[in-house]
C-alpha cells in the first residue's frame, strides 16, 4: 500500500506477529532448558509414590487402582517379567517404546522419557502422546518385577482450557489488528490533514487552520506549520506591497518624465518653462537612478553576505566625507551640524557603511525643520563602536517606528514627500548592520526629533575567507 495508513497499519501488525514468533521461540528455549526436566522430575515423584503404595500393601486391587490412576488423567503403561502388558487411561498415540527401555526399568533403573525426548517445539514436546515420551519406574507386586510408564493425559487435563486458549488467542488478534486499525487511522487523520493544508498552501491560499489540538509531536508539527502559514501569508503580503510600491515608485517618474517631454513638444512655450519642464525631467530621471541603486544593493546584500570586503578603515573620517558630501544640502536648509568624531579605526566593509551614515543623514536633513540641528556622536566602548545621529525634526509616532524598517514604507501616509525618497534607505541601513553583526536603535516623538544609534563591533569577521 502507498497510503501511510496502509503502511503503518502493516508495519504494527507485522511487528505483532514477529513478537509472537519470538516469543514463542523464547517460550520454547526457557521450555527445552529448565521446564521439561522439571516436568520430568514431577512425573517421576509422582510415579515413585504409586510404586511405593502398591509395594506396601500387597493386598490391593492392583487393577482398579490402576484403573483410577488413569482416570484422574494420566496415561499408564504396565509391563512384567514375563512380557505381560497392560494399559490404563487413554490409550496412547503411538506406542514406541523400546525393549532396551523396558529391561532398564526391570532393572531397576528409572526411565526419563520427558526429559530426554528429543528437542521439539514444545507444542509437539510437551503435548506429544507417544509412550517413549513418558516416565518409567520399577516396582514389585506378589513377587513379580514390574515396570510402570507414566505420564499425563495432557488432552483430558486440558481439553476445556485448550479451547479456552484456543478462543483467546483468537479473538485478542483480532481484537489486536481492529485496534491497530483504528488507532493507526487516528494517528493518521492529522498527518493527511497536514498534507492536504500543504497542497492548499502550495496553491497560494494561506487562509488556513488546523483543528489539531494534541500535546504530542503531531501536535507540534501542527502548530509549526500553522506558524509557518502565518509567516508566509505575512511574506506574501509584503510581496505584494513591494511590488505595488515598486510598479507605483517607477511608473509615477516615468509618466512625470513622459508628460513633462510632451509638454517640450509645444513650440510655444517660453524658454523659462523648457528649462524648468528638464529641471523637473533631470529630478526624475535621478529619482529613478536612485531608486535602482538601492535595489540593487540590497539585493547585492542579500546575495552576497558572505563576500563583504572587509577591511580596516578609519570611521571617523569616513563620516566626515559624507559630511562634507551633502554639506550643501545642510547649509541650504540652514541647519546648525555639530559632531564629535575621535579618530576610530574598525574594520567592516567600508563601502556598505558609507551608505549607512549616507541615508542616516540625508533622512536626518531631509525630516529636520528649518533652522534645525543635526547632532552627530562617535562613542568608543570597550568592545564596540557607537555611532549616534540625532536631529530636531518632525519626529515619528510609536506605529510609525514599528514599520521604518519596512521596505518601501514611508512615514507620510499621504505619500506628499515621494518625490523625497524611495522608503528603502533605513531597510538598507538595517541590512547593513545586521550583516556587521551590530544592531541599530532609535529613539523618536512625535514633533520632538529623533535619535538613530548604531553599534558596532570593532573587528567584523571576514566571511570571504571563512
Amino acid at each position: 500500500m502507498k497510503s501511510l495508513y496502509g503502511k503503518f497499519a502493516l508495519t504494527t501488525i507485522f511487528i505483532m506477529v514477529l513478537s509472537g514468533d519470538l516469543s514463542f521461540v523464547i517460550s520454547n528455549v526457557y521450555y527445552q532448558h529448565s521446564l521439561k526436566s522439571q516436568n520430568d522430575l514431577k512425573i517421576t515423584n509422582f510415579a515413585l509414590e504409586i510404586s511405593e503404595y502398591i509395594q506396601k500393601d500387597p493386598n490391593i486391587d492392583f487393577n482398579d487402582y490402576l484403573d483410577h490412576i488413569g482416570s484422574i488423567g494420566y496415561q499408564l503403561y504396565i509391563v512384567n517379567d514375563l512380557g505381560r502388558e497392560q494399559f490404563y487411561g487413554t490409550p496412547y498415540r503411538e506406542r514406541n517404546l523400546s525393549k532396551k527401555a523396558i529391561a532398564a526399568v526391570h532393572a531397576g533403573e528409572i526411565y526419563h522419557g520427558i526429559e530426554h525426548f528429543p528437542h521439539k517445539t514444545f507444542v509437539t514436546g510437551f503435548f506429544a502422546n507417544e509412550l517413549k515420551n513418558s516416565v518409567g519406574v520399577p516396582f514389585t507386586y506378589q513377587q513379580r518385577k514390574f515396570a510402570l510408564f507414566i505420564r499425563p493425559d495432557i488432552k483430558m487435563m486440558f481439553n476445556e482450557m485448550h479451547l479456552l486458549f484456543a478462543w483467546l488467542l483468537l479473538t485478542s488478534i483480532l481484537l489486536s489488528i481492529l485496534f491497530v486499525l483504528i488507532s493507526s487511522k487516528f494517528l493518521v487523520k492529522p498527518i493527511v490533514k497536514l498534507n492536504q493544508a500543504t497542497k492548499t498552501l502550495a496553491e497560494g491560499n494561506f487562509t488556513i487552520h488546523l483543528d489539531i489540538n494534541r500535546k504530542d509531536e503531531i501536535g507540534d508539527l501542527a502548530g509549526s506549520f500553522m506558524n509557518m502559514s502565518r509567516k508566509l501569508a505575512k511574506v506574501d503580503q509584503l510581496r505584494k506591497e513591494f511590488i505595488s510600491n515598486v510598479s507605483h515608485d517607477i511608473q509615477s517618474p516615468i509618466t512625470n518624465i513622459k508628460g513633462y517631454m510632451n509638454l517640450l513638444d509645444d513650440e510655444e512655450i517660453s524658454y523659462e518653462k523648457k528649462q524648468n519642464h528638464i529641471k523637473v525631467i533631470h529630478s526624475e530621471l535621478n529619482r529613478l537612478s536612485t531608486l535602482s541603486k538601492q535595489l540593487l544593493l540590497l539585493s547585492s546584500i542579500e546575495s552576497k553576505k558572505d563576500l563583504m570586503d572587509v577591511k580596516e578603515f578609519n570611521v571617523a573620517e569616513q563620516i566626515k566625507s559624507v559630511i562634507q558630501q551633502y554639506r550643501w544640502r545642510i547649509n541650504e536648509k540652514e541647519l546648525m551640524l555639530s559632531y564629535s568624531l575621535p579618530e576610530t579605526k574598525m574594520s567592516g566593509d567600508p563601502f556598505l557603511l558609507y551608505s549607512v551614515w549616507e541615508n542616516l543623514l540625508t533622512n536626518a536633513i531631509k525630516f529636520n525643520v528649518e533652522n534645525g540641528s543635526i547632532d552627530i556622536k562617535l562613542t568608543n566602548t570597550s568592545d564596540s563602536v557607537e555611532v549616534q545621529f540625532k536631529d530636531s525634526g518632525i519626529g515619528l509616532a510609536v506605529e510609525q517606528i514599528e514599520r521604518i524598517y519596512d521596505r518601501f514604507y514611508r512615514a507620510d501616509p499621504s505619500r506628499s514627500k515621494a518625490v523625497e525618497g524611495t522608503g528603502l534607505g533605513l531597510s538598507i541601513v538595517q541590512s547593513i548592520v545586521q550583516l556587521h553583526q551590530g544592531k541599530i536603535v532609535v529613539e523618536s516623538g512625535k514633533d520632538v526629533g529623533t535619535t538613530f544609534t548604531v553599534i558596532l563591533p570593532y573587528n567584523v569577521p571576514d566571511t570571504s575567507k571563512l
